[in-house]
């Protein structure tokens, strides 16, 4: 039993990064971890014919995180707003290389652009693309043969090809777009934030139906950089930002009146910033609020 238990516990964070990124939730990812030992110990702690339980655990957790996914997707259809992942405050990287590489493939926009495919599709793509399971095992593990699941992923990089989030730019440079435009969002310099902010630039926020948030993508710089100057006038000395790393690159916690109010993660060209996604809703920060 102690052995399984140092396997399992071995395994655990590859389990729970496939189901994160099959789901867009932590607390639901943690669900199928939990799920998937249990099964493990049920079947008597079964493993591949080179003693390797690798396979078998792969397998239960992502036909989990597949079934989950297509309740989760019915739910999302009624859900108020627009509905965002739950973020993740992530580690330090050993790199600056280390860090591209994890924003690349569990960032915010990422996961959203996920959304899209299938659950058999996007379980078949991020075992292959981001976990780069060989084609047999990945047939094995979704229950199809490689041919379909060779087109399963033909289609679905097809399918995110030309949406799929610009490559992101030297961590350095984001984190000092970053700084500048926490600052001039705390400074309440109108003229700042709309110099930070592309023409075209785009704001997401997910309320839940908790807190007041958007009900469709607000457009446009002038526009954002109003919202955020209109937070400063109305909370004068009660907004700070912190600067953390969620999902693998530089995001910020903004805090109104010592509370957490949202989780804002970006995306930038390196000069402007192009797309800010904000995390209100309350059930999704209260991981955050425990570990910030």
């Amino acid at each position: 039993m102690e052995h399984a238990s140092h396997t399992f516990a071995r395994l655990r964070p590859r389990l729970q990064g496939i189901a994160y990124r099959m789901l867009g939730s932590v607390a639901e990812a943690e669900e199928v971890v939990q799920d998937t030992w249990l099964r493990w110990h049920e079947a008597g702690h079964v493993a591949d014919d080179d003693g390797d339980p690798t396979g078998w655990l792969v397998t239960v957790a992502t036909r989990l995180s597949i079934n989950r996914l297509r309740a989760a997707k019915v739910q999302r259809e009624h859900y108020p707003g627009i509905w965002l992942p739950e973020p993740q405050l992530t580690d330090s990287p050993a790199s600056p290389e280390q860090m591209l590489e994890r924003a690349d493939d569990v960032s915010v926009a990422f996961l959203m652009l996920l959304e899209r495919l299938t659950p058999e599709a996007r379980a078949a793509f991020l075992l292959r693309e981001v976990f780069d399971v060989d084609y047999d095992e990945l047939a094995s593990t979704i229950g199809k043969s490689e041919a379909a699941c060779r087109q399963l992923v033909h289609r679905a990089k097809a399918q995110l090809r030309d949406e799929r989030p610009r490559p992101p730019v030297p961590p350095d440079t984001h984190l000092r777009l970053l700084t500048r435009f926490a600052q001039a969002s705390v400074n309440g310099d109108f003229a700042a934030l709309k110099e930070l902010l592309a023409e075209d630039a785009q704001l997401m926020g997910d309320g839940g139906g908790k807190v007041q948030s958007f009900p469709q993508p607000l457009f446009g710089g002038q526009r954002i950089a109003q919202l955020f100057f209109a937070t400063a006038l109305r909370y004068p000395h009660e907004v700070r930002f912190e600067t953390v790393r969620i999902n693998g690159e530089w995001g910020l916690l903004r805090y109104v009146g010592g509370a957490l109010e949202s989780a804002q993660t970006f995306q930038t060209d390196g000069e402007r910033i192009t797309l800010i996604q904000v995390q209100r809703n309350p059930d999704k920060l209260a991981r955050m609020v425990r570990d910030s």
